[in-house]
């Protein structure tokens, strides 16, 4: 074979190589043109329609995984945000129509009494009486309102010093003594013998533990039985505020911290409930550094642990 020949096949096999590598290029940009588009259109529909899925890719390149990777995390978090905007929206959309409720109540009660009062032309004791204990709940009601409105907009200014929580659970439970005692309610202390110091505001600290006992005679009652443990690690101190009564079930437990809600089956009158007390006693305890956990086996145990920095 002369040279010429030889040169022209190998500008021939020179040619079809560059023109493979054209093709596969074209091909290349080709398939990932399509695959962009196919990720473009199922995003599209997937924030049109609002709905869960994810973004699925069939490929082997490994940019585009990381791609559809990330594009995933990003309709998670728009997801999640929608489910706790629509969740915010049911919550205060039950907040207001429970206000609505409560606060109609006493106010037609109220308004009943006046009227007879007005019709008789005077006002027997027991009616005043009545009268003024649905002004005074209403009140609290508000004044409830009123408080947690400015520790959510994180207008309530905290002292944080170093707190005895051994003493202020003993001073605490002191305050009930006659309604624990009436009740014939038994009490256990669990508090070391030396002094576990937190770091806490002792007005809140009162609030919460006094909130955490009166939710034990007003719901637990039937067991008869109020115990306060208190525990420490390094770091933390941990106060467990017991009862034996009717308990919460899993329900409740997950909405027990909510605005306004409250145990229908309510055993005990003695103290009223505005379904605002765990509420607030979270956001304080959260406030200063801790938490509240609920632990709860109906007519068995449940458990109120309060969370705190150790000082």
């Amino acid at each position: 074979m002369s040279s010429e020949a030889v040169l022209f096949f190998l500008c021939l096999c020179i040619l079809f190589l560059i023109g493979v590598i054209f093709y596969q290029q074209y091909a290349f940009r080709k398939g990932i043109k399509s695959q962009l588009r196919t990720i473009h259109e199922k995003l599209k529909e997937i924030l049109d329609t609002g709905s869960s899925q994810q973004i699925m890719v069939f490929t082997e390149e490994q940019e585009l995984m990381e791609l559809a990777a990330q594009i995933n995390r990003m309709l998670e978090y728009h997801q999640k945000v929608e489910a706790d905007h629509r969740r915010s929206e049911m919550a205060s959309r039950r907040m207001l129509s429970n206000i609505s409720h409560d606060m109609k109540t006493p106010m037609t009660v109220i308004l009943g009494y006046l009227e007879i009062m007005g019709l008789h032309r005077e006002a027997a004791p027991d009616m005043l009486w009545k009268v003024e204990q649905k002004a005074r709940g209403m009140m609290t009601l508000i004044n409830e309102f009123f408080t947690l409105a400015k520790i959510e907009s994180g207008d309530t200014d905290l002292e944080i010093s170093k707190v005895d929580i051994c003493e202020l659970c003993r001073e605490c439970a002191l305050d009930f003594y006659e309604l624990l005692e009436k009740e014939q309610v038994q009490t256990e202390f669990g508090l070391p013998s030396e002094s576990v110091y937190v770091q806490g505001d002792r007005k809140a600290l009162q609030r919460i533990f006094g909130n955490l006992i009166s939710n034990v005679i007003r719901y637990g009652l039937e067991g008869r039985y109020l115990g306060i443990f208190v525990r420490a690690d390094q770091n933390n101190v941990y106060a467990d505020v017991i009862d034996k009564g009717q308990g919460i079930d899993q329900f409740g437990e997950e909405r027990v911290f909510e605005r306004l809600f409250t145990m229908e089956d309510s055993r005990s009158r003695s103290i009223q409930g505005s379904g605002l007390g765990l509420t607030i006693a979270r956001h304080l305890a959260r406030q200063m550094g801790g938490d509240i956990f609920l632990d709860s086996t109906p007519h068995v145990k449940t458990t109120f642990t309060v969370r705190l920095k150790r000082f």
